[in-house]
């Protein structure tokens, strides 16, 4: 039995995946039934009456008619669960616990429905047949609600990064880490944590599960054939996605407005929310079990594609795409969602769909059998007519056919003298226009480059960088090695 200190701790933790908070009695007491159906069929939790959604401890009368009714709605969970359900005072407020432990006879049913836990939401399936084959296809049960044997807490967790979590969670200072994990439901026991709580919280997760990782892929042109950068990023999901948007960042084309005194804001060519929405799905909704792929981000010249291994749930139609999410592990999309990772469930697919919209790019392509994977089209700066896998050598080219053509007009008909004033000037506006022009599509490109492309010396380049930065045309991220360029608007 939970006793008043748990209780304090559990509502100072919040609703989530584990826990579910009820002012009073429903009106159709079968809501609770369905809380505790849907709790089963997951990683277990409590159910509290008499605490509002502002995490207020109010306190609530049940007579005994309502307990027999309650109770009654409790037996009609099938097959049968054993579910503790009883009163605690706190503070001189009665407060109502069900308590629910993760069920061995999943799925569990409730007037022929099942009701599963998707974060902080109870979703309820009708087809029992797509249930079963979600929960025992191959006998495989939620991956991150398996106990993970080869963990051990004092000294492979991420004490940062779970400080990190706490503040983002809201969660209060005073509660200690071991309250704070059992609140959760991460543990099967004080010592064996779960695979979720490892993936979540480890140190080096890819130690015990060696495909737990991102790897990011660069390569030259449109094919798959030169690779220019490769980086597998492990450690915390949440560190995993933090380098794999550091890594894109670095890549892609950024640029700022400035509006005011306020802050500048950064415009990805491909929207950032569109890259947040479809890296958190990866790292939530992946099959774990499939031990012999990763999740991938590929960057190629006029896409990026971002692949993660299991297609979709067989509990959802590929009609009801984008409408409905069902996890593969809830324990770590709960968690996710504690942190604000995640929004309205089933509405990830659209909000991306709007993001890309509202920034004029191609729709973007999902595939969603075997591998799961979306595809985001990059924009791409053709000046002129030829095939798009040759727009950056192209482009190249037609800026030296440039520089090579005004060079020989102003030279027509000039003194030695003249000529050399005129090589004085390419600090005009024309070049640095070049210089943009090529930063825009290539924003790694160095200055020996820049000077090779515009036929001008790397000192001149040089004095013309200086000067696209002090009118914050431009601004350098990073050192001159693993640095890049970045547009400012």
């Amino acid at each position: 039995m939970l006793t008043q200190e748990d209780i304090k701790s559990i509502v100072a933790s919040g609703e989530g995946y584990n826990a579910e908070f009820k002012i009073r009695v429903p009106a159709k007491v079968k809501d609770l039934s369905t809380e505790v159906c849907a709790f089963a069929n997951a990683a277990g939790g409590v159910l509290l009456i008499g605490v509002d959604d502002n995490n207020n401890i109010l306190g609530v009368r049940i007579d005994n008619n309502k307990r027999s009714a309650i109770q009654d709605s409790l037996h009609e969970i099938n097959p049968h669960l054993q579910c503790p359900f009883y009163n605690v005072e706190v503070e001189g407020k009665s407060v109502w616990v069900i308590e629910v432990q993760s069920g061995f006879k999943k799925p569990y049913a409730l007037s022929g429905a099942i009701y599963v836990r998707q974060g902080p939401n109870t979703q309820r399936i009708t087809s029992v047949e797509q249930m079963r084959d979600f929960f025992q296809q191959s006998d495989r049960i939620y991956f991150d609600e398996g106990p993970c044997t080869d963990f051990n807490m004092s000294e492979d967790i991420d004490a940062t990064f779970f400080e990190e979590f706490r503040n983002k969670a809201g969660l209060s200072s005073e509660t200690s880490k071991e309250q704070i994990i059992y609140n959760l439901k991460l543990t099967y026991s004080q010592d064996v944590f779960k695979n979720g709580g490892v993936l979540f919280f480890g140190l080096a997760p890819e130690k015990i599960f060696e495909k737990a990782v991102i790897r990011c892929v660069a390569f030259e042109g449109l094919t798959n054939t030169q690779i220019i950068d490769d980086k597998i990023f492990g450690g915390p999901l949440m560190r995993q996605y933090q380098h794999a948007m550091q890594w894109l960042k670095s890549k892609l084309n950024v640029r700022y407005e400035i509006e005011g005194s306020g802050p500048r804001k950064e415009i990805w060519e491909i929207p950032e929310t569109a890259f947040k929405e479809s890296i958190i799905n990866s790292l939530s909704h992946r099959d774990y079990y499939d031990k012999g792929a990763r999740t991938t981000i590929e960057l190629f010249s006029d896409r990026v594609e971002i692949t993660n291994p299991g297609g979709l749930v067989s509990a959802i139609s590929p009609e009801e795409f984008g409408t409905k999410s069902l996890s593969r592990n809830p324990l770590v999309f709960g968690l996710f969602e504690r942190i604000n990772m995640v929004e309205q469930i089933g509405t990830g697919i659209n909000r991306i769909k709007e993001e890309i919209s509202k920034a004029g790019l191609p729709v973007p392509e999902f595939k969603i059998k075997g591998m799961f994977s979306v595809v985001f089209h990059r924009k791409t700066y053709v000046f002129f007519e030829g095939e798009r896998e040759e727009t950056r050598e192209k482009t190249f080219s037609r800026v030296r056919e440039e520089t090579k053509a005004e060079n020989m007009e102003n030279a027509k008909g000039e003194s030695s003298t003249e000529i050399m004033i005129k090589n004085s000037e390419k600090t005009s506006e024309k070049t640095r226009e070049k210089i943009i022009r090529l930063i825009k599509l290539y924003n790694t490109i160095t200055a020996a480059e820049l000077a090779i492309e515009t036929g001008i010396t790397e000192k001149g380049i040089e004095y013309n960088l200086t000067k696209l930065k002090k009118e914050k045309k431009i601004e350098r991220i990073g050192g001159d090695k693993g640095g890049h360029w970045a547009l400012v608007e």
